[in-house]
């Protein structure tokens, strides 16, 4: 069952399995969390990846936000963590590396919320941000159909036209590749990658474990040639650059 935030706010990880520790692996190398010494995990959650950096042998200090005071609560079990919209309670240049993880896409404003990611990262650091791909064949997130929530995956959503699109899932963007990049213009950073993701299949190995493993294995696969544009996930990665 979604939990009574799921509208608003989406459900963030809750257990460690393959997916997270795929996307793990992707954070620590892109966001070159090896030799992060601070680093901020912008709406944490529950905390899952916060823990995971608090960790890291090398990090001084990591620090999770979260707009929801009961998430926040289960997620300074594993972290520090402030409660915190899109303005950020942090002085400028205090961050090596920044981790947004599926959370623009549920913020009042995103391009605020980048303009406080890069303000808050120093030169040289890095941002690494995940994000629903608008040409993902599922909407993820749930629509609304006669006044109603509907928690689930729906398919074609996302290939409606914009307004229609909107109007169905109004509580949660999806982007272009265009879209998400347009968030950081005029901003001091330089883009270091850009690629999608596709699932791991988790759920689907759990029920049906031969057709999950085989769903994963052509996922990996499809991430390495041109059919990664319509993955789950745009994983961008941006570096701030000395003013």
């Amino acid at each position: 069952m979604p939990s009574k935030f799921a509208a608003q706010l989406g459900e963030p990880s809750y257990v460690w399995r393959a997916g997270q520790a795929f996307r793990w692996r992707l954070i620590v190398e892109w966001g070159r969390l090896q030799t992060a010494a601070t680093v901020l995990d912008h709406g944490t959650g529950v905390g899952l990846y916060l823990g995971q950096m608090s960790a890291l042998p090398n990090v001084q200090l990591a620090v999770g936000t979260e707009y929801e005071f009961e998430r926040a609560q289960q997620a300074a079990q594993r972290g520090h963590v402030v409660q915190a919209d899109e303005r950020l309670p942090f002085p400028d240049n205090t961050f090596d590396a920044v981790l947004s993880h599926e959370v623009l896409e549920h913020v009042g404003d995103d391009r605020l919320a980048v303009q406080e990611i890069v303000r808050v990262l120093r030169a040289g650091g890095r941002a690494v941000i995940f994000v629903p791909n608008r040409l993902w064949l599922f909407e993820t997130h749930g629509i609304y159909w006669r006044g109603e929530y509907h928690f689930g995956n729906i398919p074609l959503v996302n290939y409606l036209p914009t307004p229609l699109r909107n109007r169905l899932a109004p509580h949660v963007r999806a982007y272009t590749v265009r879209s998400l990049r347009r968030l950081f213009d005029g901003l001091p950073v330089r883009v270091v990658h850009h690629s999608q993701v596709f699932p791991a299949f988790d759920n689907v190995i759990a029920r049906r474990p031969l057709v999950g493993r085989l769903l994963r294995a052509s996922a990996r696969f499809a991430e390495r040639t041109p059919a990664r544009i319509i993955g789950l996930s745009h994983l961008l990665v941006v570096e701030k650059v000395a003013p």
